[in-house]
């Protein structure tokens, strides 16, 4: 019998716990040794840069179990050079867990996108958004062009996840795993929330060459 899922009505503080109880009573009833498997060590070959919006789960999303993906998440899936705390996720993940893939993952209805798209106050988070708005203004003639709101809409979050997945590329430390041989790949993708249909944007970079010139370091 499976554990049973919580509805979002039930969820409470107690209703975790429990929900925390009723699925490792269910993981031991499917492998009397999962935990003790999953707790000698992980060897993720995925590093996944997600947006934070709590309805696209790197492990559900893609059928993958505990140890299998290492995940980090923020507003929109934004990735910038100033952010120690996701370069320091990448520098473990290419260089101590050796994964083989950075993927980094929009998602259509992004309400980061959407906020970005606008001209409101929202608070602290404007500063962040500004990343975002720096790929509308990079791209700003193609997006002038979409006439349709939702269109435009869905074209932004497309090229956030691009602009993003080529600043991974653009980072030191993917480029020294890269002279040194080391098997890595940097990849775009958008998920919907209406279909659960990931998209691949076909923006796979793989080795140094895929680098532009100007962001080439020594």
């Amino acid at each position: 019998m499976c554990a049973k899922t919580i509805e979002t009505k039930d969820i409470s503080y107690e209703a975790l716990l429990q929900g925390n109880k009723d699925w490792v009573k269910d993981m031991i009833i499917k492998d009397p040794a999962f935990f003790d498997k999953l707790s000698e060590s992980q060897k993720p070959p995925v590093l996944w840069i997600g947006c934070s919006d709590s309805r696209v789960p790197a492990n559900q999303i893609t059928n993958t179990k505990p140890g299998d993906v290492f995940v980090h998440r923020n507003i929109a899936n934004v990735v910038v050079h100033t952010d120690m705390n996701m370069l320091s996720v990448l520098d473990y993940s290419v260089n101590v867990l050796k994964v083989k893939h950075v993927i980094v993952c929009g998602h259509y209805g992004c309400g980061g996108v959407k906020a970005a798209l606008g001209n409101k106050q929202v608070g602290i988070i404007d500063n962040w958004l500004r990343n975002i708005r720096d790929v509308y203004r990079i791209h700003e003639r193609e997006m002038a062009a979409i006439t349709d709101p939702e269109e435009r809409f869905d074209r932004l979050v497309e090229l956030n996840a691009i602009e993003s997945a080529a600043n991974i590329m653009n980072t030191s430390i993917v480029q020294a795993a890269w002279a040194t041989g080391q098997e890595l790949s940097v990849h775009a993708w958008v998920y919907s929330l209406k279909t659960g249909i990931i998209k691949d944007l076909e923006v796979t970079c793989s080795c140094l060459d895929d680098v532009t010139p100007a962001f080439k370091v020594g």
